[in-house]
């Protein structure tokens, strides 16, 4: 019994110490990844700045302050409530347009370009509709699903992130941020 102690406490030892390294381990990884992580998107404050192509080969920005307040819409052309939302965004843009901008990006990366374009043919979309094709802006803003807008004022803060909406209440919202 008494040669079996020593190798208990051996053994003990070796698995205290693995643990320790895993913990440690683990930590480094959720430090580093914070670190590369885009920067949390807070209610007013600056949106992320990017450029983006639209459909037609113009480059939009955003970013910094603006002549009129803007809603980001991020959609895909296989998102069942973006198909929803689609007459509504038209609606809303044509009674505002000369208050306030409207992009329509699309999260290209997962989508096909044949199926963007019969998209926004199908919709009448007359505001831009911008291409990420990387990826890189919506993971900048952390899109998790489609459609996800975001409203920013003459400033370029956030003022809300929305999801699809009755007409009602997208109006409601566009008046707000055109007022803000």
């Amino acid at each position: 019994m008494k040669r079996n102690v020593p190798a208990v406490c051996i053994a003990l030892c070796l698995v205290i110490l693995a643990a320790y390294q895993l913990f440690e381990t683990k930590k480094e990884a959720e430090a580093s990844s914070a670190a590369n992580a885009p920067k949390e998107m807070k209610y007013n404050k600056p949106v992320p700045s990017f450029t983006l192509q639209s459909l037609d080969g113009k480059s939009y920005q955003v970013g910094g302050p603006r002549d009129k307040p803007l809603m980001i819409n991020f959609w895909a052309s296989w998102c069942g409530p973006c198909k929803e939302e689609a007459p509504d965004l038209v609606r809303v843009y044509e009674k505002y347009k000369d208050r306030f901008d409207l992009y329509a990006v699309n999260v290209t990366r997962e989508d096909r370009m044949g199926d963007v374009k019969n998209f926004v043919e199908r919709n009448d979309f007359t505001f831009p509709v911008l291409l990420d094709t990387e990826g890189k802006t919506a993971e900048m803003y952390r899109i998790l699903f489609v459609p996800t807008s975001f409203l920013i004022d003459r400033q370029g803060t956030l003022r809300e992130v929305i999801h699809v909406l009755p007409p009602y209440q997208l109006e409601q919202r566009i008046q707000s941020l055109i007022q803000s």
